[in-house]
């Protein structure tokens, strides 16, 4: 298929996102061909390595096809479940592929991108990446392994990229568990020669240069500590009494959906206790079927991608509104519907 390209050579099984326009944002027919192959290779002798990268020189990945998704939840369709589930299995096989599985992660990788990369085995950033999960803007909840992610990430370093829903440097990548290398772009074209006669590590080896200093990482002792309170209403007061940095992030908050908000915090704070990648993925797919039935979710991407005025109407529209009875909502067992069951 044109949106996504497969090339085998020297061993090396690689496949290009390749919707440069749409910043190779993910379609469903995309993921189930990401998956073909990777089940293909799985066996296949002539692939000893698997590499993703993206066409143009934007970035990997923006995430999912987002308007794809606004229509389906507006419309109250279910086309976006099945995308889903079929990404979130896409996403527990990269973390358990049996062969070396190489994420190029340069310029921007956003979400769904976070999903095709950062479980892999060799994820490698440059001077270009912006990395983050900004599904909280949107009115919607990290997902594609997102909060186990982010829950495993330094101290509150994980909590606060997703309640911000900003994004983050490469070496921040690094120091928050989410990448492994560092290699300049201008070196990325000999790192992709060498992989045709070397190993992945060894390639990496030549090529890989130390990460330049995090600034997530120099602000971990106020992160640490407003983000490590149980609510987001106590996080919010903290940050505005932790200094200009912490005050200015809290305004950035404050502008999100407070019931993402809430949904997020809870998501994460149970991620961090579940042992496994596919249970996440099972609890991150309860909330996203919650959230395709939501106002907020539809309000938020009109907001931010289709009318672009940057003025969500949320509601309920302040976190004292938000009743916890709503959030153990989007957290409820979803019977035979869970995502294992949900088939294309």
């Amino acid at each position: 298929m044109n949106d996504v390209k497969f090339l085998i050579h020297s061993g090396i099984g690689r496949i290009t996102l390749n919707r440069p326009r749409a910043l190779n944002s993910l379609n469903h027919d995309m993921v189930l061909a990401i998956t073909e192959h990777l089940e293909t290779w799985r066996s296949d002798a002539g692939v000893r390595a698997v590499l993703i990268d993206g066409a143009g020189d934007r970035g990997l990945c923006a995430g999912g096809d987002i308007r794809a998704i606004y229509e389906d939840a507006r419309g109250g369709g279910t086309a976006s479940l099945r995308f889903w589930a079929d990404e979130y299995r896409l996403n527990a096989l990269i973390s358990r592929y049996p062969k070396p599985y190489l994420a190029l992660m340069d310029g921007l990788v956003m979400g769904g991108g976070v999903g095709v990369s950062a479980h892999g085995s060799h994820r490698i950033v440059t001077e270009r990446t912006r990395l983050g999960m900004p599904e909280a803007g949107i009115g919607f909840v990290p997902d594609v392994g997102g909060t186990y992610l982010l829950s495993r990430a330094p101290g509150e370093l994980g909590t606060h990229m997703a309640l911000t829903a900003g994004s983050i440097t490469g070496p921040d990548a690094i120091h928050c568990g989410l990448a492994d290398h560092f290699v300049p772009g201008e070196r990325i074209p000999d790192l992709l020669d060498a992989l045709a006669s070397h190993t992945p590590d060894t390639a990496l080896d030549l090529f890989a240069e130390a990460a330049p200093a995090s600034g997530l990482a120099a602000d971990a002792d106020w992160i640490d500590h407003c983000y490590a309170a149980d609510t987001v209403e106590e996080i919010l007061t903290r940050l505005h009494s932790g200094g200009d940095a912490a005050a200015t992030t809290a305004k950035e908050i404050e502008a999100k959906s407070p019931t993402s908000l809430k949904v997020t915090l809870r998501a994460l704070r149970s991620a961090a206790a579940m042992p496994e990648l596919e249970t996440v993925l099972a609890q991150e797919f309860r909330v996203s079927t919650r959230a395709l039935s939501s106002a907020e979710f539809v309000e938020g991407i009109r907001a931010q991608i289709i009318d672009k005025d940057r003025s969500p109407q949320w509601a309920p529209a302040t976190l004292s509104e938000v009743d916890e009875s709503l959030v153990d909502s989007y957290f409820a067992d979803l019977g035979d519907a869970e995502w294992n069951g949900v088939t294309r």
